[in-house]
């Protein structure tokens, strides 16, 4: 793996399907840096909350969910990118399964509105966790759920022009109040049941 770590690729290896062994991996300026696995609880949260929200999101028909691990591309040069734990995309902006289906990544004229992403506290993953951040607010991302595992807790940011502004701290019998997808039909404690 660490030999595949310090691989440097441009945006031509990429589009021609580099890295080729992996499949959990983020690309910050053009180094190919895979992900370690995540623990059974952080998977276990992520699945929990897919079908939820998946079953809000469906039948209404406001868009698609999608897991991990789908390629968001923040720059072509030098080739950077990012694997949200979960991402959401409006149905007005071309989140349709017939659209999501046909495409191999999410390009820079489709970054997703929501990105989903389950928060370590080790101090590296902060570190990461801020950069992503910064990354998916130059993309246009509108809404960010971060999921505290160890607080058992949501935490919601919303885009604005100068970062991103806190909306609320969610826990327990709360439900999610989210600017894009109104409050949820589901509460919080529900994600880590």
């Amino acid at each position: 793996m660490a030999e595949v770590a310090q691989k440097v690729i441009t945006w031509q290896d990429y589009l021609a399907g580099e890295p080729k062994d992996l499949t959990c991996y983020e690309i910050v300026d053009g180094e190919v840096i895979p992900v370690a696995a995540p623990s059974i609880e952080h998977q276990w949260v992520v699945k929990t909350l897919l079908r939820l929200l998946d079953d809000s999101v469906t039948p209404n028909q406001l868009g698609v969910v999608l897991p991990a691990p789908v390629d968001v591309v923040v720059q072509q040069e030098p080739v950077r990118t990012r694997q949200p734990d979960l991402l959401f995309l409006r149905k007005e902006r071309g989140g349709t399964p017939e659209n999501i289906r046909q495409l191999k990544r999410l390009d820079l004229d489709m970054p997703p509105d929501l990105v989903v992403e389950i928060v370590s506290p080790s101090e590296e993953e902060a570190r990461r966790l801020t950069e992503k951040l910064a990354d998916y607010h130059r993309i246009g991302v509108f809404e960010i759920w971060l999921v505290h595992l160890e607080e058992r807790a949501m935490e919601v940011l919303v885009r604005s022009e100068e970062g991103w502004r806190w909306h609320g701290f969610f826990f327990g019998k709360e439900k999610i109040r989210s600017p894009l997808l109104g409050e949820t039909d589901f509460l919080v404690e529900q994600i880590f049941a």
